[in-house]
């Protein structure tokens, strides 16, 4: 995928699951015309608008490459008869929805806390190789502050 490429569009459905080769992607919202992070993606990481991929349903989420990104696809089919191959896959794919459950709580969490400086600290000892990977712009985004906001917390 080229920068800035969407894997994914709002509206649509999208019952694949992808593996980040190389690169990295945001997962995001549009909300009253501001643009809403709620997730990254970079090498080696699992994707999926699980939403969508569970219900068959279309999702308001979007995936957007933020840089050249390479990923590997697999239909929901493909991936089911893949888990359902061997008790191992199986035991993966439980490992992996398990690691989702437990982000989205740790994310809820983030999105409840006022103090900028805390959802900053949050994020940096949960995930410091976001700060290497991702812009600061879309960290900003992500931790719902402004750029300049989180331009001091590094700094300090």
């Amino acid at each position: 995928m080229k920068r800035h490429q969407f894997l994914k569009l709002s509206g649509e459905k999208d019952t694949n699951i992808y593996f980040i080769e190389k690169g990295s992607v945001r997962i995001f919202i549009n909300d009253q015309n501001e643009e809403r992070i709620i997730r990254f993606g970079y090498e080696g990481n699992i994707i999926v608008s699980l939403d969508s991929f569970l219900s068959g349903n279309p999702s308001d989420f979007c995936i957007q490459a933020i840089k050249k990104t390479e990923v590997l696809i697999a239909g929901k089919k493909d991936f089911y008869d893949f888990i359902q191959s061997s008790g191992e896959n199986l035991k993966l794919w439980t490992i992996i929805l398990e690691d989702l459950v437990l982000q989205q709580v740790e994310r809820e969490k983030d999105l409840l806390i006022s103090a900028p400086k805390e959802r900053y600290e949050r994020v940096l000892k949960r995930s410091p190789q976001l700060f290497q990977q991702i812009p600061d712009k879309y960290i900003a985004n992500y931790l719902r502050m402004s750029p300049e906001t989180l331009s001091r917390l590094k700094k300090s």
